[in-house]
């Protein structure tokens, strides 16, 4: 710097020299220095505390927005976690309500055979019943129709009469257990 003083100084002095195009004036200096000085104060005191006010609000938002994601996220977790909780219960729920009605059906078909099966044998015995009265009608039909023929044959064959009840049943009640037992004449 002190070199562009004495070139500033030698221009100033006697001669008129020509003037050289880098040549600045100490004023212009000065007044630059002025003004750059007042300009950085004015950035300093007004500009510059703006910026880091807006600096801070925008950090401070970032943060709290943050924060509210955060939180927000938090909350979702949360009701997500419930809903999965929920949705468990119902699928236990569900499984239990499942296994009461095959229970249930299970207990009913039990039921359902219980009363075929009794039903059953009530018929079969029903059936039976009426067989065996069936049978013990006939028996009795036949009984009297093979006695009344019996005693006629006997009567035909012996040449009396077996017109005597108690002599028929006697002669009867033989041939029908010679019958059952399968001795024909054993006599």
């Amino acid at each position: 710097m002190n070199s562009l003083f004495l070139l500033l100084a030698e221009g100033d002095e006697g001669g008129h020299a020509p003037e050289s195009p880098l040549a600045v004036e100490p004023v212009e200096i000065i007044l630059s220095l002025v003004v750059f000085g007042i300009l950085f104060f004015l950035i300093w005191k007004y500009v510059a505390p703006n910026f880091e006010k807006t600096f801070t609000e925008r950090t401070q938002a970032i943060e709290g927005g943050l924060a509210a994601a955060e939180t927000k996220q938090a909350e979702a977790d949360a009701k997500l976690a419930e809903l999965e909780a929920q949705l468990a219960d119902a699928r236990h729920e569900a499984a239990r309500i499942r296994e009461e009605a095959r229970e249930q059906g299970a207990a009913i078909v039990a039921e359902m055979r219980e009363q075929a099966q009794a039903e059953s044998s009530r018929i079969v015995e029903h059936g039976k019943a009426q067989i065996e009265a069936e049978r013990q009608q006939a028996v009795t039909s036949l009984r009297a129709e093979v006695g009344t023929l019996a005693t006629t044959l006997a009567g035909r064959i012996v040449g009396e009469s077996l017109d005597d009840d108690a002599r028929q049943g006697r002669v009867v009640e033989r041939f029908l257990a010679e019958l059952e037992t399968g001795t024909p004449g054993a006599n």
